[in-house]
């Protein structure tokens, strides 16, 4: 009695990590078809995962619902604008070029290129802001004494010390 009693309690903790099974086709043709349509997908809720990817349940949803168009018998393509009508076109994770999405497309290099102008202005501006320090002709006495003292201790021999 007691082995079983410890028996049982070694096993617990493997019944406490089992979770629930993923939701798999039947077929497993289906199953590879649908990841690699999934691949194109965004998950709607991470955002920078596909579809493949994502642990959502919302993209677990999605998988779903995918393989059940897939059963219908409906194209990838079919699939694919049946998403991008109800969702938009920000589920496909390469969004296509159109008007809409010129933004999406060229936003990050305009406010690139106006930050570098800013940048550029801004360091210009500063430049011309400087001013140039004037040394008076006490200060400038002693900076060219500076200079020669340094200039004749360069070009004396120095003691060779063996």
């Amino acid at each position: 009695m007691k082995r079983l009693l410890i028996l049982l309690f070694c096993l617990l903790p493997t019944f406490a990590l089992a979770g629930e099974a993923q939701d798999m086709a039947a077929d497993p043709v289906l199953e590879k078809r649908m990841i690699g349509l999934a691949e194109k997908l965004r998950c709607l809720v991470c955002q920078n995962e596909s579809l493949a990817s994502s642990h959502a349940e919302l993209a677990e949803d999605l998988r779903r619902e995918v393989r059940e168009l897939m059963q219908k018998g409906m194209s990838d393509q079919e699939i694919l604008d049946y998403l991008v009508s109800r969702y938009g076109d920000f589920v496909l994770y390469d969004p296509p070029m159109k008007k809409t999405t010129l933004v999406l497309w060229y936003g990050p290099f305009a406010l690139l290129l106006l930050g570098a102008g800013v940048l550029f202005l801004q360091l210009r501006k500063r430049k011309s802001e400087i001013a140039e320090p004037q040394l008076t002709e006490e200060q400038s006495a002693r900076a060219a004494a500076l200079l020669s003292e340094r200039q004749d201790s360069q070009t004396q021999p120095k003691d060779i010390q063996a």
